[in-house]
């Protein structure tokens, strides 16, 4: 985790470029700093590998304060991609991914492996890119070699710095897709900054916004879309961002408030009944205080039927993909899509079952928001 807290950054001509900056970059998740040029977002970005040192105040990577640690140190633990790439021109692809490694005095064997690891993970075949030059690489070539680079020396944390701004549309949206991809394996700390407010609500996890060194607002991409704290938010989102997201309902207004419900410690006999009475084949489980435990399947309860002394709570499974109240309908459409579930449940923050979304009560929202036109009109 990276943490700031009350940093301030003065310059020696007096220019104030950051004003009491707190915030968290949660561990294994993208942070995105964006606002206009001057905001200070890369200013704040660089102070995680000491680029640039606070005037005062305190930046904490891992619990640690970046003050404390040897810059060079510190750098080597940290990931770093920026817009112009940087790759050394004179040095093949696979040398210019083993330039830290080579400074940890990893051994030839471990690089060769880790340049082929890592070019593979980026979608670079290694026989074919292995000993190219970086001239003989589109511009996205490259910026795929820069993040490969980056991750070399399997660093936490990778900081990056508008990496994707200077492509064309097309090669930026298939970087941008495989940076989420990417991140779904590697599960990094990442901070990524930009100006671009699209490319931030399609990467984020979390969205730092910033104006004149301070930090406007900060939050999932649902909530800045759908709380955006003051004028300067709502014109920096866009007016036409605003009302599409407004016009999309949340999972709590789609969801089916009483799904079928069971215990722990049911027996297994008494779970076939339900499942019989409810016409279902499947019972999402909860306990006491109505907080989700998992699900069982009819095939679940009869693989297990003989044995009189299972419950619920010995068979049940958990499930690997819930939402809150506030995500949008669209992010659940892609959650079920992607994943091919037939529901997924919808949950507070502390856990407790609110109620399900499943690819009916889809199909009756659209049906209700689209309805087909009337036959013989």
């Amino acid at each position: 985790m990276i943490k700031f807290e009350n940093v301030h950054k003065r310059y020696s001509d007096g220019y104030v470029a950051l004003k009491g900056v707190n915030l968290e970059c949660k561990s294994g998740e993208i942070t995105v700093f964006i606002g206009p040029s001057g905001c200070g977002k890369t200013t704040t970005m660089k102070l995680i590998n000491r680029l640039i040192n606070p005037t005062s105040g305190k930046v904490l990577v891992n619990g640690k304060d970046v003050s404390a640690i040897d810059p060079v140190e510190l750098r080597r633990g940290i990931g770093y991609v920026i817009q112009s790439v940087g790759l050394f021109p004179h040095m093949t692809i696979a040398e210019n991914i083993q330039v830290v490694p080579r400074l940890l005095k990893w051994d030839k064997e471990r690089m060769d492996k880790r340049v082929d690891e890592l070019l593979n993970l980026v979608g670079l075949e290694p026989e074919t890119y292995r000993e190219r030059y970086p001239s003989e690489l589109s511009g996205g070539q490259q910026q795929r070699v820069g993040v490969a680079r980056a991750l070399a020396a399997e660093p936490s944390v990778i900081l990056m710095d508008e990496p994707f701004s200077a492509l064309d549309p097309i090669s930026r949206e298939q970087l941008q897709d495989e940076l989420i991809r990417l991140q779904k394996d590697i599960k990094k700390t990442i901070v990524f900054v930009t100006h671009d407010m699209d490319e931030a609500l399609k990467i984020a996890d979390k969205i730092v916004l910033m104006k004149d060194g301070t930090v406007v607002q900060q939050g999932s991409p649902e909530e800045i879309l759908r709380h955006p704290a003051n004028d300067f938010v709502k014109e920096f989102i866009g007016t036409k961002r605003l009302k599409q997201v407004q016009e999309i309902p949340t999972a709590e207004e789609v969801m089916i408030r009483k799904p079928v419900t069971t215990y722990p410690t049911r027996g297994l006999a008494a779970s076939i009944k339900i499942m019989e009475s409810r016409k279902v084949d499947t019972l999402i489980v909860i306990d006491e205080g109505d907080k989700l435990q998992g699900y069982i399947t009819i095939y679940d309860v009869l693989s297990q039927y003989k044995d009189e002394t299972k419950r619920v709570g010995d068979i049940l499974r958990p499930f690997a993909y819930v939402v809150g109240p506030d995500t949008m309908l669209t992010q659940v459409i892609e959650i079920v899509d992607e994943n091919k579930l037939a529901y997924v449940p919808v949950v507070n923050e502390g856990g407790t079952l609110l109620g399900v979304i499943t690819r009916g009560s889809l199909v009756g929202h659209m049906s209700e928001v689209y309805p087909s036109p009337g036959i013989g009109v």
